[in-house]
């Protein structure tokens, strides 16, 4: 290569990615505009019936709403949400999703009617660098956001979208892509993780679902997560697999900790973590929850 030629490729990458940036950095700014920076949360949502009984887990996600200054927007990882590829919903009027059976009709009677924010969504597709993000039109509100979301503003009247879990990715992609979320909570997105640090339905005690009750290995791997979290060690979390076998038998599938993983890639140096609702039900459903600002 020619020294002149050199020179000019040195010029036009870094120029590309820098004029890509300011691009995004611009639709950005234009789109929401510079609030103070909101928190970040992840919610145990447990039993879907959790969205409609009154319990001691509900009573603190109501006190959120209360507490955390009004989002522009809100943006939810669900744990019932998994594609092939990351999605988020795009849609002005999202349905609320019923995505569960066996439960009394007044579950299914339930309607949250939050509008959507295609602008988001947009803003959110552009900053992902990491992979292409989908605009999808055809999901909505699953209960994993719905479920926590109406105790905290029952009006509805916080726009609501969903970025979806990509089932093919490993725990350490998504905590990078994550991170790459982190200017939307200095523009009144309030982000929210919905899942549970403990959930294996195949070892419920189903007589036991309304009591304070963990199996030894769930409590074990609950105080290690806890453990973990506080001492900022994120490595062990993403590496969960090997972690041994408390957290083979709390975590058998990824899908309900995985929205743990998008919250912790989401705190700041420095910030401190609120713990909440720290019981266990029926014996391997943790309800654990945490509030990072």
């Amino acid at each position: 290569m020619k020294r002149k030629d050199f020179i000019k490729s040195l010029g036009i990458l870094p120029l590309t990615s820098v004029m890509t940036d300011l691009q995004t950095l611009r639709s950005l700014n234009e789109s929401l505009p510079f609030t103070q920076k909101m928190p970040v949360l992840f919610l145990g949502h447990g039993s879907p019936m959790n969205a409609i009984e009154e319990n001691e887990f509900v009573a603190n996600f109501r006190r959120l709403g209360k507490e955390v200054a009004k989002p522009k927007v809100i943006l939810c990882i669900s744990a019932h949400w998994e594609t092939k590829g990351t999605k988020v919903t795009a849609m002005q009027n999202p349905p609320t999703i019923h995505d569960f059976g066996g439960f009394p009709q007044a579950l299914f009677d339930v309607q949250y009617p939050a509008p959507g924010s295609p602008e988001l969504a947009q803003v959110t597709k552009d900053i992902i660098t990491k992979t292409d993000v989908e605009l999808d039109h055809h999901w909505g509100l699953d209960h994993g956001a719905w479920s926590v979301i109406r105790h905290m503003y029952p009006d509805a009247n916080v726009p609501v979208i969903q970025l979806s879990l990509d089932y093919t990715k490993s725990p350490k992609y998504h905590y990078e892509l994550a991170q790459q979320l982190e200017k939307l909570r200095h523009k009144g997105v309030l982000i929210v993780g919905s899942g549970n640090v403990v959930h294996n339905l195949r070892k419920v005690k189903w007589d036991k679902l309304n009591d304070t009750y963990a199996w030894d290995w769930a409590d074990e791997a609950n105080e290690k997560i806890k453990s973990f979290i506080l001492d900022g060690n994120h490595q062990a979390l993403v590496d969960y697999g090997k972690q041994g076998s408390s957290f083979a038998l709390s975590i058998p599938t990824p899908e309900h900790y995985l929205p743990l993983i998008y919250v912790l890639g989401l705190k700041e140096k420095n910030e401190s973590v609120e713990m909440f609702n720290d019981k266990t039900v029926g014996g391997s459903i943790g309800m654990l929850s945490l509030r990072i600002d």
